[in-house]
């Protein structure tokens, strides 16, 4: 596995808050696309915490396997 150190160059206006956030202040996760990367990141620490990236196909496939078991 290959980590790489970076910061993305994604707008703060493509930066949305996930539907499942509470809003009492707890648990809140943050998601922007840009044309080939998907990113996610901790509300609470927006500025100075880390950002997830990952590519669409691996977003693609985490998302599949969130949702849970297809009827």
């Amino acid at each position: 596995m290959t980590v790489q150190h970076f910061v993305p160059t994604v707008p703060e206006s493509a930066w949305f808050k996930s539907s499942y956030s509470g809003g009492g202040g707890g648990e809140c996760v943050e998601v922007a696309a840009t044309a080939d990367s998907m990113h996610v990141r901790d509300s609470k620490r927006r500025l100075e915490g880390p950002v997830l990236t990952v590519g669409r196909e691996a977003w693609a496939g985490f998302i599949e396997l969130a949702s849970g078991p297809q009827a």
